[in-house]
C-alpha cells in the first residue's frame, strides 16, 4: 500500500501539490493524470526520496523496491542482454559470490536463493522482454554503445521491466517506443505481479494496462477506480453535478441578498434580514470545477482540391547509399485518403514518410506527383529546428512579413498557443506548446497532403483530443505514424504494414493488429508472406465487417459536425436559460410585471423542453459515433 497524506510541495514559489492525500491499494496498477507541468514528475520524486516534501508524508511498506526508468542505458561495450541480466542486483550478487564461496552451508544457501528467484530462467525472461521492446536476437548480442538515445531508453526500460521491483514507477514510458512496442508494454503491464504507478498521455494504454487512476489537478490528488475512460465518465459526472450545486446555491444566495437589501431597513423585517444575512455568512460558497479542455488546433485547408491520385508510386524502391530499404512499392494516395503506417521501428516507415514527402529521391520505377502538390511534413526532431530566442510570433512574422501584427498573432492563435505564450522564446516552451507552434509551421501553407510523425509524443490528453479534432476537420489528406492507438483508430481509414521491405495495405482493423503483435510475442506464430497474414486477419465474412465499418468511418466527418452543431445549440440554449432564471429569480418581478414574469415563465418551460430535445439528438449522435 501507498499513503500519501496532506503533502504540500513547493518548488520555484510555485506551489504543486497543497494538503494532497490519496491512498493506492497493494497490488494496483495506476495510471497518474494531469496536465503537463502540474507536478506528476515531481511526486515521482517525493516517492523515491529524490525530493522532500514541505510538510505531510508518504508511507510505503517497509524495505519495499521501488524500480524506475534510469535517463539512459549505458553507452558501453556490454550486450543489452548483460546489461538487462545485470538489472537484478540480488541475482548479480549471487551468481559472484557462487564463484568464491567455500562455506558449504552458504553455498547450499545461495544455490536455494537463486532457485527461488527463477535463475534458471532469467536470459530467457530477460530475451523476451528485449524482443517486446523491439530487439531481436542479433541486437540482444551486441553492445549497448553502437545504439542510439531513443534505443538505449528502451534497454533502460527492459532492465527496470526485468528487476521486477514491487513499486513499479513509468513516466511516459511510450515516448521512445512505437505502436508495436506500445501494444507489448501495455499487455506486459497489465500483467505485472506488483504495484504499478504510470504517468501516461496515452489514453489507450490507460485503458488496458491499469485498474485505476489518480488525478493530479488543482493541488490536490483524487483516486478512481477503473481505467481512463471511466475516470473520464466520472469526473465529468462530478463536474456537472457540483456546477448545479453551484449554481442552485448561487440562486439562493441572491434571493437571500434580495431580501436584505429590501427588508433591512424596515423595522417589522430587520430581524429576518439579519438572520439571512449572517446564513450568507455561513453559507460556504461551491466552487466551480476548472475544466481541462485545451485550445484548438486547425490546420489549413488546401488551396483547392486535386484530381486524385495526388500520389502515385509504380515499382518503386528506396533507401540509403546502396542500401535498399523499401522496393516493389505499388501504391495510390488520393487527395481525402486517412492513411496510419503500421510495422515495427527500423522497417522503414519514416523512410517511406521522406519519400512521399519528397526529401529522399527515390532509387528506382517512377513516382507521379499532382501538378501544385503541397506537402507539410511532422516530425518529433525537427523541434531543434526552432530558433531559441524567437517567439512564435516572430517565427510566423518572418511567414508574413507585410501583415499586420493583429493578423499575425491570430494566426499563431490558430496553433492553439494561449495569448500568454505568444511572445515566449521558443527555448522556454514546453515541450507540447514547441509541438503545436512547429505543427502550425509545417502546415503555414495549407498542403494538400498532411504528414505526421509522431505527433504526440509532448502532447496531454486534451491536446491530443484537439490533434484529432484539427485532424478529422482538415480536407487535405494525412500520412500518420503513431504509437498512440486511440489516434490512430480515431482518424485512419486505411491502414499500411510496412515490413519484409515493402508497404502493403492490411487487411484488418487496430483489434486484429493487436493481437498479431501478441500472438508474435507469445511465440504462437511466426513471420508469414503476406497470403498468410492476410489470411490469419479472417476469412471472407470478417473481410466484409471490416469493409463495412471502413465506409461507416468515412461518414464521421459529417457525424461530427452534426454533434458540434448540437453541442452549440445546447450551450445556446442553456445561457438563454440562466438569462431567463435570472430575471426569474427577482422576487419582486411577478409583482411588478405579471403579464411579462409569466411569458418568461412560458418561456423557459418551452425552452427547456427544446434543450431536452436537443440534448436527446446529441446522445443518439454521440452513441452513433461511439458505435463506429
Amino acid at each position: 500500500m501507498l499513503q500519501i497524506t496532506d503533502l504540500t510541495f513547493r518548488i520555484a514559489g510555485r506551489t504543486l501539490l497543497e494538503r494532497a492525500s490519496v491512498t493506492l491499494p497493494s497490488g494496483a496498477k495506476t495510471g497518474f493524470v494531469g496536465r503537463n507541468g502540474a507536478g506528476k514528475s515531481t511526486l515521482f520524486r517525493l516517492i523515491t526520496g529524490d525530493a522532500s516534501p514541505e510538510s505531510g508524508e508518504i508511507r510505503m511498506p517497509k524495505g519495499l523496491r521501488i524500480g524506475q526508468v534510469a535517463q539512459e542505458a549505458p553507452g558501453t561495450e556490454e550486450t543489452l542482454l548483460e546489461i538487462v541480466l545485470a538489472a537484478d542486483t540480488e541475482r548479480t550478487a549471487l551468481l559472484a559470490e557462487a564463484e568464491t564461496a567455500e562455506d558449504p552451508h552458504r553455498i547450499a544457501e545461495i544455490h536455494t536463493r537463486l532457485a527461488d528467484i527463477d535463475s534458471h530462467t532469467a536470459e530467457a525472461r530477460a530475451a523476451r522482454i528485449l524482443a517486446g521492446l523491439g530487439f531481436d536476437a542479433e541486437a540482444q548480442a551486441r553492445p549497448c554503445s553502437s545504439f542510439s538515445g531513443g534505443w538505449r531508453m528502451r534497454v533502460a526500460l527492459a532492465a527496470v521491466l526485468f528487476s521486477e521491483p514491487d513499486l513499479l514507477l513509468l513516466d511516459e514510458p511510450t515516448n521512445y517506443l512505437d505502436l508495436e512496442g506500445t501494444l507489448w508494454l501495455e499487455n506486459y503491464v497489465s500483467r505485472y505481479p506488483h504495484q504499478v504507478l504510470l504517468i501516461s498521455h496515452d489514453r489507450d494504454l490507460l485503458n488496458k494496462a491499469v485498474d485505476s487512476i489518480v488525478h493530479l489537478d488543482q493541488l490536490g490528488l483524487t483516486f478512481y477506480r477503473g481505467g481512463f475512460d471511466s475516470f473520464d465518465r466520472q469526473r465529468r459526472e462530478t463536474m456537472a453535478l457540483q456546477e448545479k450545486s453551484r449554481e442552485k446555491q448561487e440562486a439562493q444566495r441572491k434571493h437571500m441578498q434580495a431580501f436584505v437589501d429590501r427588508f433591512r431597513a424596515k423595522a417589522t423585517k430587520a430581524r429576518q434580514a439579519q438572520s439571512r444575512l449572517k446564513m450568507l455568512e455561513k453559507m460556504e460558497p461551491i466552487a466551480a470545477i476548472r475544466g481541462e479542455e485545451a485550445l484548438p488546433i486547425s490546420f489549413p485547408d488546401p488551396d483547392g482540391s486535386l484530381a486524385p491520385p495526388i500520389i502515385r508510386l509504380d515499382d518503386v524502391a528506396v533507401g540509403y547509399g546502396e542500401t535498399t530499404i523499401l522496393s516493389s512499392l505499388a501504391l495510390n494516395i488520393d487527395n481525402d485518403d486517412r492513411i496510419a503506417l503500421l510495422g515495427a521501428n527500423g522497417n522503414g516507415k519514416s523512410t517511406f514518410a521522406k519519400l512521399i514527402a519528397g526529401r529522399l529521391e527515390a532509387m528506382s520505377g517512377k513516382i507521379t506527383r499532382a501538378r501544385k502538390l503541397k506537402v507539410a511534413f511532422f516530425a518529433q526532431h525537427q523541434l531543434d529546428d526552432l530558433i531559441p530566442a524567437d517567439s512564435p510570433v516572430a517565427h510566423v512574422r518572418k511567414l508574413m512579413p507585410d501583415a499586420a501584427e493583429s493578423k499575425v498573432r491570430a494566426r499563431v492563435d490558430r496553433f492553439g498557443l494561449p495569448t500568454s505564450r505568444m511572445d515566449t522564446p521558443a527555448k522556454d516552451l514546453s515541450g507540447g506548446e514547441k509541438a503545436r507552434l512547429l505543427l502550425g509551421l509545417a502546415t503555414f501553407e495549407g498542403p494538400h497532403l498532411l504528414i505526421l510523425d509522431e505527433p504526440t509524443n509532448h502532447l496531454d490528453i486534451e491536446s491530443r483530443e484537439a490533434l484529432i479534432q484539427a485532424i478529422n476537420d482538415y480536407e487535405g489528406a494525412v500520412v500518420l505514424i503513431s504509437h498512440d492507438r486511440h489516434l490512430v483508430e480515431a482518424c485512419a481509414d486505411r491502414l499500411w504494414l510496412v515490413a519484409d521491405g515493402g508497404v502493403r495495405s492490411f487487411d484488418g482493423d487496430m483489434e486484429d493488429y493487436r493481437r498479431l503483435i501478441l500472438q508474435r510475442d507469445r511465440g504462437d506464430r511466426k513471420e508469414k508472406s503476406e497470403r498468410e497474414t492476410a489470411a490469419d486477419a479472417g476469412e471472407e465474412e470478417r473481410s466484409t465487417k471490416r469493409r463495412n465499418a471502413a465506409e461507416r468511418r468515412a461518414q464521421l466527418a459529417p457525424l461530427r459536425k452534426d454533434i458540434a452543431a448540437a453541442e452549440k445549440e445546447m450551450a445556446r440554449i442553456t445561457e438563454k436559460l440562466a438569462r431567463i432564471d435570472e430575471t426569474l429569480a427577482d422576487p419582486d418581478f411577478f409583482t411588478r410585471d405579471p403579464e411579462r414574469a409569466t411569458k418568461f415563465a412560458k418561456e423557459r418551460a418551452f425552452m427547456e423542453k427544446k434543450l431536452a430535445k436537443t440534448e436527446e439528438l446529441w446522445l443518439e449522435l454521440s452513441a452513433e459515433l461511439e458505435g463506429t
